[in-house]
Order: structure tokens, then sequence, then C-alpha cells
């Protein structure tokens, strides 16, 4: 038997509210937080979690992702590991700006995200393929485990896509995972 993977979006944060027309800072600075509402998310998520027994937990170390890490790992009573392959995508010079500033050198749904990199930044398939490093990493080394990866909309969105196979261009067809969404990761 071969590892069971969960993916989690960390909970909603400012930047799904009052500031959802920026990017977010990178690093964070300052830290961003979750939003009570983002908070009661994630600890309705880690009661279902409970169900599943996982063994493991791995996440970002960005203070969303800790945050939303260790409201689970305390309602599942494990530790985190904490990974910076797990951050979120770095879109270099336009962290913190308006995103209609990175929209405009790279339109939201083309192909050339995937392959060009913001100044200061990694494209769609380095991210890619640091989260897939990382999988492989964790199945190398665990076998027969659940295991529950919290981390950013983006990566969660490419990891997914590399799992099923996805071409960039199905990919793009593929639906985001949204603010503390929790799904199975399957091929």
């Amino acid at each position: 038997m071969q590892n069971i993977y969960f993916i989690l979006r960390h909970g909603q944060t400012i930047y799904q509210t009052k500031k959802k027309d920026f990017t977010y800072p990178w690093p964070e600075n300052p830290v961003v937080r979750l939003t009570k509402r983002g908070e009661n998310q994630i600890k309705s998520i880690a009661k279902k979690l409970k169900k599943e027994k996982i063994d493991l937990i791995f996440a970002s170390d960005f203070f969303r992702t800790r945050q939303t890490a260790k409201i689970v790992a305390k309602e599942l009573g494990l530790k985190i590991n904490f990974d910076k392959r797990l951050r979120d995508v770095n879109v270099g010079i336009y962290q913190g700006r308006l995103r209609e500033e990175f929209y405009q050198d790279f339109p939201g749904v083309s192909l050339l995200r995937f392959i060009k990199r913001p100044p200061g930044g990694e494209s769609r398939q380095d991210c890619q393929k640091r989260m897939v490093n990382f999988l492989k990493e964790i199945d190398k080394k665990y076998k027969n485990k659940k295991i529950l990866i919290v981390s950013h909309g983006g990566p969660l969105w490419l990891l997914e896509g590399a799992v099923k196979s996805l071409n960039n261009e199905q990919l793009l067809d593929q639906k985001h995972i949204e603010v503390g969404e929790l799904r199975k990761l399957c091929p």
C-alpha cells in the first residue's frame, strides 16, 4: 500500500476580504493571519480530519499555513513538519502589489505563467517541480501513512495537476482549491 495524501489550503485571510486586489507579501512581512472566519473554517475541517486518522502533517512555513496546521495538529494530537518547498508561488517583484499589475504582464489564463518567471520569482513549472520533489521525497521516506499537506492555492493546484498527469492546458481547466478547502489527492 502507498501513502494516502490529503491537501488543505490555509483558511481565509484579509487577502480574500479587504486586500483581495493585492498579491501576498513575500516573504510574509508583515505576517498574514487567518481571519476569525478562517480559523473557524479550519476548526471545522480539523474535526472532520479526525475520522481520517492522519499520521503526519507537513506544512508551508508561512504564518497563515503555520496557523492553519497548528489548529489541525492540536485537534489531531500531532506535531507539524514545516517545509519551505510548500510555500506559495513566488511572483517576485509583484509580491505585495496590485494583482492587476501582475496580470498585465502575466494574463490570467495564459500558458505564459507556466514557463516565464517574473523578475525575482518563479514560474508555475518551477513551483510544480518543487512540490513534486517534496512529494517524491516523502514517498521514499514513509510508507502506508495518511499524510496531510497544508499549503497554498497555487502550489496545491499544481501538485494535484502533476499527480493527475495533466498537461498545462488541461490544468488550466481544473478548479483551483478554495481557501480552507480539503481534498484527497488522487491520480
